[in-house]
């Protein structure tokens, strides 16, 4: 009889481990999928140079990334993103690719929708973007790109001038993933560009935009300060002590995939991002973008 209490109560707690552990990882799913998702994050960083007179010490860049539009980011996150976004009041907005989700059927009415929101991001100096792997086969990304007053940049430079003889360099460089396109050639211009100029001439700090971040280490990062990427989500699920879940991490991301590195001299800063990508959960990674704060001291 004693044995028989000993089994059904071994029996039991078997069970109740077992509802527990199934309850838990329920928990987990929805709060990942409905909660984790949801309530865009800024995320501020201190950029220091010593080249950075008072006409731009103080200048804000926001950086965003990866918002996979149709996914699960819709109307009412874009706008979300916008009115969080021009509560900072920035200077220069960069956009470092994957706007539309390569599983989204998207409509000309859809197309107008996302450019209607994403005009109405507002920039003192200017907005910016190149396209990320999943805009790749996306044929009107340029027409999207144009209507919502971004400065299509892929593989194209420009000057940003505050002050007479002193300018900010803004190079970008389109997705890595796709297309027969070296990197050589996709930053000629920005190169012959920094070769023509004599040392008084070249730029206080020049900016690179990229979207896969792997890439950096196929790039002269020489002629580059800072470096601003996307495409790993830092890991969009990351697990307390450990990190980004590497198994979740895209090809290009690989290596580079947390929010900040040293690569030689260079800074390389990633997004993790709006959406999501392949898997429609976050965990210990809310969506956000990036707010930078140029400083000499």
């Amino acid at each position: 009889m004693g044995d028989n209490m000993k089994e059904k109560h071994t029996v039991r707690n078997i069970i109740i481990f077992f509802v527990i552990l199934t309850l838990t990882i329920i928990c987990i799913l929805l709060y990942s999928r409905f909660i984790a998702t949801k309530n865009i994050q800024v995320h501020e960083y201190k950029i220091e140079n010593k080249n950075f007179t008072n006409e731009y010490y103080g200048l804000k860049i926001v950086h965003i990334s990866d918002i996979h539009y149709g996914r699960i980011t819709f109307e009412n996150e874009l706008n979300e993103l916008v009115k969080k976004v021009n509560k900072t009041k920035p200077d220069i907005i960069v956009f470092t690719g994957d706007l539309v989700d390569q599983d989204t059927k998207m409509t000309n009415e859809k197309a107008d929708k996302v450019a209607s929101i994403l005009s109405k991001l507002e920039a003192r100096i200017g907005k910016y973007a190149i396209n990320g792997n999943h805009d790749f086969y996306y044929e009107d990304w340029d027409l999207v790109i144009e209507n919502s007053d971004f400065t299509n940049l892929n593989n194209k430079i420009e000057t940003i001038y505050l002050e007479k003889d002193r300018y900010i360099l803004l190079s970008g460089m389109s997705t890595n993933s796709y297309g027969k396109t070296t990197i050589n050639e996709k930053l000629k211009e920005s190169t012959e560009f920094l070769k023509s100029k004599k040392d008084n001439e070249k730029p206080i700090y020049s900016i690179l935009l990229m979207h896969e971040p792997d890439y950096i280490d196929d790039i002269n990062l020489k002629d580059y300060n800072l470096v601003l990427s996307g495409h790993s989500h830092n890991g969009q699920i990351r697990i307390p002590f450990i990190g980004a879940l590497k198994s979740t991490l895209p090809k290009g991301s690989r290596k580079y995939y947390d929010t900040y590195y040293k690569v030689k001299n260079t800074d390389l800063y990633i997004s993790n991002g709006i959406g999501t990508s392949t898997i429609n959960f976050r965990l210990f990674n809310r969506p956000s973008f990036n707010l930078y704060r140029l400083t000499n001291k």
